[in-house]
């Protein structure tokens, strides 16, 4: 997922509503939180968010908005956010997945204690998508393996070694780990077309 200093900012703010108990909170979130949406811009939002799920949670899941407002109230389990901009694509989490996000936000060591799943089914925008080999790269580079993703799931699993099985490389169309060797890798498994890609600036 793309990110800059001030989107990290934000994601820890947003994760950190539904952890509160979780370490120390970042500045960004120790503000005066953000007024929440109402009316369309409120609809508009949950939209988006909504559009990353399945069928199944649609209904009923929890979605938040990436000021730490919560726009829908849901039981335990899964969280959606919608798009911001600039980043990969709306996303629903499980509750690890959301611990993964914090730390990856503030860029702290994580390990995940048990399989854990997200859904992009809305797949990355269009102006979005990701390194496949830095967390942290903000835009694609000729050597950064820059990829926007379309519809696919997440998966974080507790031990390393059950990715080494699986490639980095993602033109194959099958499963992959992204920022393989990173505290942040993970599975992902498209299960839709591809948009177009981003272009390296000047070329």
């Amino acid at each position: 997922m793309r990110s800059s200093p001030k989107m990290r900012s934000m994601l820890a703010g947003a994760v950190a509503v539904g952890f509160s108990c979780i370490g120390a909170i970042t500045a960004w979130a120790q503000q005066q939180p953000a007024a929440a949406p109402t009316g369309q811009e409120r609809d508009a939002l949950i939209r988006s968010a909504l559009s990353a799920a399945p069928p199944t949670l649609r209904d009923t899941v929890k979605v938040m908005d990436f000021n730490g407002n919560v726009l829908r109230d849901g039981p335990p389990g899964f969280t959606c956010l919608p798009a911001p901009p600039g980043l990969a694509g709306p996303m629903c989490l499980d509750d690890v997945w959301m611990g993964w996000l914090e730390a990856w936000s503030k860029r702290q060591p994580f390990t995940p204690p048990r399989v854990a799943f997200g859904y992009m089914l809305a797949g990355d925008s269009r102006d979005g998508g990701a390194s496949n080999i830095n967390p942290f790269d903000e835009q694609p580079t000729t050597t950064n393996d820059w990829m926007v993703e379309g519809p696919h799931l997440m998966v974080l699993v507790p031990d390393p070694a059950l990715l080494a099985a699986l490639p980095a490389e993602h033109h194959h169309g099958g499963p992959y780990v992204m920022w393989k060797g990173t505290p942040y890798a993970h599975i992902m498994v498209p299960v839709g077309e591809r948009p177009e890609q981003r272009r390296v600036a000047g070329r």
